[in-house]
């Protein structure tokens, strides 16, 4: 039909809307794939520069040397058993807790919401915080990664405001029906909260699986509790100190191979390591996230 067909001005709208979101993704995908070949070029050749979206000189041997490395594996399973166990008790106590606070009901509503408030900008500190965790007995075990993380008070924000959105008159009506709180909040709440879920869910994740300064601090004299993250920030320091320790790097031959990679090299390899199991994982909650974000902000 004549009438949809697009005018000039609406033709130079997409022109000008499809370029400018050409340029955004050349200058969001180019540093990844920056990092991508400097990882995978070999070590000497990296040192000459030069390097834009593929490898000069094609090797594995940066990936070689980091997972050759003695606590590698052992890492990547402490990382990935806190990530999951982390990101589901993060979930599951979240929305209790707004739940409990976006209920017009609760007497302590605002108390509590101001409290919570208030942890945002003020905390204990390092110390304090060390000094907790060795009086709850959580120093040197696996809970000490999971247990202070569990309640979030800026993902508690984000899901009281999604479940403030919701008609009170859901919970009304499945009381009548003769639904107790913990059912309305298992069989309606929570599957009516699935977006921002799936949002705090990516947020409980990335932090977890990213995280190596409580290990750090916590957990850094039992080898069997480190996590990935850890290890490769040793890996790193090693590699950038020249370090010559026997027990760092060894290849095929039982050869320090500490010598033949550069730090450049080997910090892209770590980068990659650390981005590719979070890139796997995104895809799949990418269509809550914006959704998650923006229902409940607006009040009808």
């Amino acid at each position: 039909m004549k009438g949809s067909r697009k005018g000039w001005d609406d033709r130079l709208f997409d022109l000008i809307n499809y370029s400018f979101l050409t340029v955004v993704l050349l200058v969001t995908l180019y540093p990844f794939l920056n990092v991508l070949a400097i990882s995978l070029n070999e070590s000497t050749d990296t040192v000459r520069g030069g390097i834009t979206i593929f490898p000069r000189e094609f090797t594995l041997a940066n990936y070689q040397t980091i997972f050759e490395y003695d606590n590698l594996i052992t890492g990547f399973i402490n990382s990935t058993l806190r990530t999951v166990i982390g990101t589901v008790l993060g979930v599951v106590s979240s929305a209790m807790v707004a739940f409990t606070l976006s209920r017009a009901d609760f007497q302590g509503r605002k108390a509590f919401s101001t409290v919570l408030v208030l942890t945002l900008y003020f905390s204990g500190g390092l110390i304090p915080g060390y000094m907790l965790m060795r009086d709850l007995q959580l120093i040197d075990t696996f809970w000490v990664y999971v247990l202070p993380g569990m309640v979030n008070a800026f993902n508690i924000i984000i899901v009281r405001s999604f479940m403030d959105g919701l008609p009170f008159a859901l919970q009304e009506s499945a009381k009548m029906d003769g639904a107790n709180d913990f059912a309305i909040f298992w069989r309606i709440i929570l599957p009516l909260c699935t977006p921002v879920l799936a949002t705090i869910a990516l947020f409980i994740a990335v932090g977890q699986w990213n995280s190596w300064f409580d290990t750090y601090l916590y957990n850094s004299s039992n080898p069997s509790l480190t996590t990935l993250q850890f290890e490769l920030m040793k890996i790193l320091q090693n590699t950038t100190m020249g370090s010559t320790d026997a027990n760092a790097f060894r290849d095929a031959q039982g050869q320090e191979a500490a010598s033949s990679v550069s730090p450049e090299s080997i910090k892209m390899a770590i980068s990659m390591v650390t981005i590719i199991p979070i890139l796997l994982v995104y895809p799949f909650l990418q269509r809550f996230f914006v959704q998650g974000m923006t229902l409940g902000a607006v009040k009808s």
